[in-house]
């Protein structure tokens, strides 16, 4: 309370010099000269100012001036997908998956947790599993990607995709194109894989209709097919 009334005096302290020295402005006559400056027209043209200068901050941090500098900046890029080039105008931020499904209309690639962790976005590049989901797409230039939609040739199957229906290995079969992709990973780096190493393969990938165990038939059925082939 105290603090309030030594406030309140201060205030009236100011008051009267203001007062005070307007009465002195109109005792010099016309007011020319430097005794035209006094307090009251200093804080008046200060608080003025600041205004205006507020105003035009103000301005500056509109929406509608703002817009272009916060979006993102495309690129043009040239994307190597199942043996051709594309050429993309593509965001920083975009993955690989995104651009497959909706940039190419590849949308054998599907998009699960989006957060690399149940495999459903798996996709070859240069021969090697990755998920889509995780890698940005200016990542992948230069590079061959592939997707499940680029596995068969000339009309016909890859083995994995012969020992996918040969297994009838998937209910919902979301999951599918991931593990198709790894299968065909593993049937070309180690076409003598033991079911344990089928296990091993594929333990980045998630089920969610649980079956496992025909996955891993599948596994097995697609590297007999890759070995009767190369025969």
């Amino acid at each position: 309370m105290d603090e309030l009334r030594e406030d309140t005096f201060v205030q009236d302290d100011l008051l009267e010099e203001l007062r005070q020295e307007d009465q002195e402005l109109e005792e010099d006559g016309d007011g020319s000269g430097p005794s035209n400056v006094t307090r009251r027209t200093f804080i008046q043209g200060s608080v003025a100012t600041g205004a205006a200068v507020s105003m035009a901050s103000g301005n500056l941090l509109q929406p509608d001036v703002l817009r272009a500098a916060t979006e993102p900046v495309a690129r043009t890029i040239n994307l190597r997908v199942n043996g051709e080039t594309h050429e993309l105008e593509v965001e920083p931020m975009d993955t690989l998956a995104m651009v497959l499904r909706y940039g190419l209309d590849l949308t054998g690639t599907k998009l699960g947790c989006d957060r690399a962790e149940c495999g459903a976005c798996t996709v070859l590049i240069d021969d090697v599993p990755h998920y889509g989901c995780s890698i940005l797409v200016h990542q992948v230039r230069g590079r061959e990607v592939t997707t499940v939609e680029g596995l068969e040739q000339d009309g016909v199957l890859h083995p994995v995709q012969q020992a996918v229906l040969d297994e009838m290995g998937f209910q919902c079969a979301f999951c599918a194109p991931g593990f198709i992709m790894s299968m065909a990973a593993l049937v070309k780096a180690n076409p003598n894989a033991t079911r344990a190493d089928c296990q091993k393969w594929l333990a980045g990938h998630i089920c969610r209709c649980g079956d496992y165990n025909k996955i891993l038939n599948t596994a097995e059925r697609a590297l007999e097919n890759a070995r009767t082939a190369l025969s």
